[in-house]
């Protein structure tokens, strides 16, 4: 298993069947440092347009269509001294007659202190003065490239992930795509150095990340939507608008997970998830909202 350095030089802007930059084995690791959401690399130099250029796609081999591609997120290094938000909430989590009362939204720099790990407003509004935060990095858009050889734009999600803006997916989760064509063809980028549920705002700190990822091919282990598991849970995620859209196809993967990995029946699986689960919120602001479904590990039965 082999260690690749990808060092972009071009970025796409959709999810799909690209020319591959970059082929690895079964197993194999990529360390790559991103840029953010509109384009501009850790020294402030901007490198692409938005929306959430990605580096890739990745050419995994052995990867074919009805197997699954198993990204680990082992580590997410934040690489410059700065990162920004929009300043005011987004329309469409508000209420209609609150829309008027927001002010025009600006876009303002955070200060990441990449010792302390902790981000803070450059400029702080009266009462946040010492609103100091932790990091807590994030990929908000990553996935492979959708069946018949299509794209889908970085700005929305759908079965095979995209901007999904969920802050699991973090350091020490790991995350299944369904595979739709040959090499999955993953890319990744828009990573955060914090984001609240939903990405409120429209953004949540967007700056640049050095990225190291493992990839592993599962052989005909056929899935709906992404997945994914962390320490303490399993969790899937649904892409779509509306809002309930994406809740059943989030909680329908999780169904099929329970009862094809872990021999529940369906009734059995219908109790199991009828008292345990919760749910996240992913991106409410983009095009495909995403709902997460998501169980703790020690409710699950050990599996067959």
């Amino acid at each position: 298993m082999a260690t690749h350095r990808l060092d972009a030089t071009s970025w796409h802007n959709t999810l799909g069947s690209h020319a591959p930059v970059l082929r690895c084995a079964d197993g194999d690791t990529v360390v790559t440092g991103t840029i953010d959401a509109i384009g501009y690399d850790k020294d402030g130099v901007r490198r692409a347009s938005p929306p959430n250029p990605v580096n890739g796609p990745i050419f995994i081999e052995g990867a074919e269509p009805g197997d699954s591609l198993r990204v680990e997120i082992i580590r997410m290094t934040p690489t410059r001294g700065t990162g920004w938000t929009n300043s005011v909430l987004a329309s469409n989590v508000v209420d209609p007659d609150a829309v008027r009362r927001l002010p025009q939204p600006e876009r303002v720099t955070w200060l990441i202190d990449r010792e302390a790990l902790t981000a803070r407003l450059e400029a702080p509004p009266e009462g946040l003065e010492n609103f100091v935060l932790p990091l807590a990095p994030m990929i908000g858009c990553f996935g492979v490239a959708p069946r018949h050889g299509g794209a889908i734009s970085n700005a929305t999600s759908a079965e095979n992930g995209g901007n999904m803006d969920y802050r699991g997916f973090g350091p020490g989760t790991t995350v299944w795509f369904p595979v739709a064509v040959p090499g999955a063809l993953f890319a990744l980028g828009d990573c955060h150095a914090v984001q609240g549920d939903g990405e409120i705002v429209g953004t949540g700190i967007e700056t640049t990340f050095e990225v190291e990822i493992r990839l592993h091919v599962e052989r005909k282990r056929s899935i709906t939507w992404p997945r994914g598991e962390t320490a303490t849970d399993i969790f899937t995620a649904g892409n779509a608008r509306p809002l309930d859209q994406a809740l059943q196809h989030a909680t329908t993967e999780m169904l099929t997970w329970l009862t094809t990995d872990y021999g529940l029946s369906l009734t059995a699986a219908s109790h199991l998830m009828g008292q345990v689960v919760r749910y996240d919120v992913g991106n409410v602001f983009d095009p495909a909202y995403t709902m997460v479904c998501r169980i703790a590990k020690k409710w699950l039965p050990v599996k067959p």
